[in-house]
């Protein structure tokens, strides 16, 4: 084993190539750090990470110390000593001399390589951050640890955004999907949301995977094209997730030895457009497994249980794979030599399993067991002994060769071998040739930036003129436009690039970098001199092809010109569609695998050898009508016969004519930036452009005038509802109203009708009473005439008993009656003047009146002698009393009369004033009483 000391013999890592047999298969290198001096030790790697380009590697080992590696020049640089172990690297920013690392502190740093200064300093987490994910443009930033997820902008590097879950939950790996605005966020409860990064709003959560699995989510890994989305755990399954529908595909089932997984990572590839087929697993036996999540075959490892691998990480270009083993080193693969191919070919269309979520026993069709064996596709032999370093051209080689190497290894002067004899490029390499061929640079900092000015005003309504019902070719059409009007101001004005950018936005639209680039590459070599009579079509390019038109086919031109067809109707639609409306897929692939092979000249012989071949049927038109619809539509052609009769014209036009001498050769696309593209008369785009941005500022002041009127009218039709409304309620109230006056003139009526009914009846009841009180008083009367008469009687009847006694008791008893009579008429006088209720002791005065009758006797029989002769006197005068008595009952008899007739009339008055009936005819009860008490009296 050989050793090369490249850094500081005290304190540096030594570069180990392994070239030899004894090596493990496919290391370039092994990098050890070590310290020599009295106490000889190794200082382990941790972490690694590739820049964008995949030719330089970043490593942090255990004491702080970050290294950068070029995998090119094979040499390595002393950045940054930190001082405290890394936990994360990131080495992709948009500035590429600058890389971000996570330390043990929970902090996180942006270094710079060149200046070796720090460049900021970002603190916020409380645990180490074990991730760092970058945007594509390269801006942002995503550092995750278990409690927190942190959005950082790296321009200014500033926290943005913060996310926090419940401890229970805990965070797995918050990064961004590639060439797209979408965060992913895994979570350890198996569950994964994807958010809007712009608005941070959730856009989707991926369903619970199959029931009853044990897998817990513990590693992730997605395509380049942010199609696939795989994710493992604690069990050898896998399980692959398609994001666009959002269901799980399939279940990958790793081989028994495999109990975990550790880290996932796809292997990129340039044939296959990002959609990488080939992902590397890391398991707990510290192996990395390679398979083909298509069919399921383990192409290759890297480890053993001798020389574990801690963590590995894959550059961008698919070339090396870079990982820390157990011991400390760090490890270098080359993947061409591990997949024993020069090009590793398009892995097939990934195909869409039936839905998962049916029934439990779907997993099991879901599932796919991983075998062993290499890809049936054929092998390269290579030599045993590995490059270390890339091939160099040697100094020799002569210009010509030169000229025709293209990036990826190829020649194009092989390439054009292959097409004249299989008329075509192989449909799998293709996509991988085409990029070879246009040498596009894939600049993704400058297409991010042009990404990032949004939508062209041009192009914001585009929906309206192409109304594609495929609403992700839509979208990807509208922001290539946009992004090439921000690229040079002509495409914004220019109606026909639509249609020229359509066939490669279908053809690329899983990869708008590529896409753009394309279609940049063909305006910038393919359409010469087409913009310098804007806005009218390129007379001058018509021109040469009519040129070579009328050399070759004079008698279809003189057809042509008879009938008023010009160039502008024969080469024009063919020109800005570029054949896509004349030509099927397949035909239109196997044409541009011509043109993209050639000199830019031969886009328009195969024009011109288009209309050469269809002279049969052009001979036979003789409609304008006829000759536009011919060349907007498809015919029945044999496209290898235009390929073929288009070569030949390209050798068989003399030079004079020929437009390779006023077209330049093909120039790629720069790297890093895209050149200026200004080869038309900016006065008139400047004027469409201020005419436009006039027309769009009338329009909208006249969106505005209308939303205004528009707000108007509204407020007007809310304020007539409101009135209308007000007016419906004034009129139910009016009504409301009317309808209780009503009733209330209903009830009044109905209470004056129940008023005269109770007057009528209290006047009944009146009448009746007074009926009542003046039958009481007569009976009163009359009961009060029976007693004094049966009293007189009585008395009468004593007299006449005791006047049958002796002489003597006659006597005595005259004398008795007499003051007896004269005593019974003062108390009756007296009884007159008390009131009613002491009739009630008339029968106690009786009987006292008996008891003293009684004494009186007794005395009168004691006085008889001397009271006898006084007897003849008192009788006298007690008839003179009964007269007087007489004449003042009378009187009093007629007074009562008076007083009752006026009590009735008092009556009658107060019924007629009706409310003081009930409280005066008490009064006048009272007062027929007291009259009944002084007539009784």
């Amino acid at each position: 084993m050989e050793s090369c000391d490249l850094g500081d013999r005290q304190h540096g890592p030594v570069w180990h190539r392994k070239p030899g047999p004894a090596a493990p298969r496919g290391v370039l290198v092994n990098i050890i750090h070590s310290v020599k001096g009295y106490h000889s030790k190794t200082i382990r790697f941790l972490n690694v990470a590739f820049d964008s380009t995949g030719d330089s590697l970043l490593a942090g080992d255990y004491q702080g110390n970050i290294y950068v590696f070029d995998l090119n020049g094979n040499r390595f640089s002393l950045v940054q000593r930190t001082m405290q172990a890394c936990t994360a690297l990131a080495f992709n920013l948009r500035r590429k001399t600058e890389f971000l690392v996570a330390l043990a502190d929970y902090s996180v740093k942006c270094f710079d390589t060149e200046t070796k200064e720090v460049v900021s300093w970002m603190r916020g987490h409380d645990s180490s951050v074990t991730s760092i994910s970058i945007h594509g443009s390269g801006r942002y930033a995503i550092t995750t640890s278990t409690d927190t997820a942190q959005l950082w902008d790296l321009d200014t590097f500033q926290r943005k955004r913060k996310l926090n879950v419940r401890q229970s939950v805990g965070i797995q790996k918050v990064f961004f999907l590639p060439l797209s605005n979408t965060i992913l966020s895994c979570f350890k409860d198996n569950s994964v949301f994807a958010w809007e990064f712009d608005t941070l709003q959730c856009k989707y959560r991926l369903p619970t995977p199959v029931e009853g699995s044990a897998l817990r989510y513990k590693a992730f890994a997605v395509t380049r094209d942010g199609r696939i989305f795989v994710a493992g755990g604690k069990s050898n399954q896998l399980h692959l997730w398609c994001l666009e529908s959002k269901q799980l595909t399939r279940i990958i089932q790793m081989p028994a030895k495999v109990r975990a997984v550790r880290h996932l990572e796809f292997l990129p590839d340039s044939f296959d457009g990002g959609s990488s087929q080939v992902l590397g697993v890391l398991s707990q036996d510290n192996i990395m497994r390679f398979i083909n999540i298509e069919t399921c075959k383990l192409l290759f490892d890297i480890g053993s249980n001798e020389e574990g691998i801690s963590t590995a990480a894959i550059s961008p270009n698919g070339r090396y794979i870079a990982s820390v083993m157990e011991n400390g080193s760090l490890n270098l693969y080359s993947v061409q030599a591990l997949t024993q191919e020069g090009n590793k070919p398009l892995p097939p269309t990934f195909k869409v399993v039936e839905d998962w979520s049916k029934c439990t026993s779907e997993a099991n069709k879901l599932t796919t067991r991983v075998t062993s064996g290499r890809s049936k596709r054929p092998c390269k032999s290579k030599g045993s002994k590995i490059q270390t370093r890339l091939m160099k051209l040697h100094v020799n080689t002569s210009l010509e060769n030169k000229e025709n190497e293209l990036p990826g290894g190829l020649n194009k002067k092989r390439l054009r071998a292959l097409l004249k004899g299989f008329g075509e490029y192989p449909a799998k390499y293709r996509m991988f040739v085409w990029r070879s061929l246009l040498q596009l640079p894939e600049n993704h900092l400058a297409f991010s930036s042009l990404i990032d000015k949004g939508t062209h005003s041009a192009f914001v309504n585009i929906q309206n003129e192409y109304p594609i019902k495929n609403r992700k070719l839509l979208r990807v059409l509208q922001r290539t436009l946009s992004a090439l009007a921000h690229w040079s101001a002509i495409f914004a004005e220019t109606p026909y690039i639509p249609l020229l950018a359509f066939p490669f936005v279908k053809l690329f639209q899983n990869n708008q970098l590529i896409c753009f680039e394309a279609v940049a590459t063909v305006v910038v070599n393919f359409c010469q001199h087409w913009f310098e009579y804007f806005p009218n079509p390129p007379v001058n390019v018509l021109g040469m092809m009519e040129n070579v038109l009328a050399y070759h086919d004079k008698e279809l031109l003189q057809h042509l010109i008879k009938y008023n067809v010009t160039s502008q109707v024969y080469a024009w639609p063919l020109l800005e569609t570029l054949f896509s409306e004349v030509l099927t897929r397949e035909e239109w692939l196997k044409v541009f695998d011509n043109i993209f092979s050639n000199h830019p000249s031969y886009f328009l012989m195969i024009i011109v050898a288009y209309i050469v071949c269809s002279r049969a049927p052009l001979l036979h038109c003789n409609q304008t009508a006829d000759f536009e619809y011919f060349f907007h539509h498809r015919n029945n052609l044999d496209i290898n016969v235009v390929i073929k009769e288009a070569y030949h014209l390209m050798e068989a036009t003399p030079l004079d004519i020929h437009p390779q001498r006023m077209l330049d050769d093909f120039i790629p696309l720069t790297k890093g930036q895209y050149p200026v593209f200004n080869k038309y008369p900016k006065f008139i785009v400047d004027y469409q452009t201020q005419e436009r941005e006039r027309i769009r500022q009338d329009e909208i002041e006249y969106l505005r005038e209308r939303q205004l009127a528009h707000e108007l009218e509204v407020k007007a039709q809310e304020q007539k509802a409101e009135d209308e409304a007000w007016h419906r309620k004034q009129e139910i109230l009016r009504e409301a109203e009317e309808q209780r006056r009503k009733m209330l003139l209903e009830e009044e009526e109905k209470l004056a009708e129940q008023r005269q009914r109770l007057a009528a009846v209290k006047r009944e009841l009146k009448v009746k009473e007074l009926q009542l009180l003046d039958a009481s008083r007569r009976r009163f009367l009359k009961y009060q005439q029976d007693q004094r008469q049966m009293e007189l009687k009585r008395l009468n009847d004593e007299i006449m008993r005791k006047a049958e006694l002796n002489g003597l008791m006659v006597r005595r008893q005259k004398l008795l009656d007499t003051d007896w009579r004269l005593q019974a008429l003062h108390k009756l006088r007296h009884d007159d003047q008390a009131r009613e209720k002491r009739y009630e002791e008339i029968a106690k005065l009786l009987h006292d009146n008996r008891v003293k009758e009684a004494e009186l006797l007794k005395a009168m029989r004691e006085a008889e002698e001397k009271k006898w002769e006084e007897v003849i006197q008192k009788k006298a005068q007690l008839e003179e009393e009964q007269k007087a008595a007489a004449a003042a009952d009378e009187h009093r008899k007629q007074f009562l009369e008076g007083r009752m007739n006026e009590a009735l009339e008092v009556a009658e008055k107060l019924q007629r004033e009706d409310g003081y009936f009930g409280e005066h005819i008490d009064n006048a009860v009272l007062l027929c009483g007291f009259w009944h008490e002084a007539f009784s009296s």
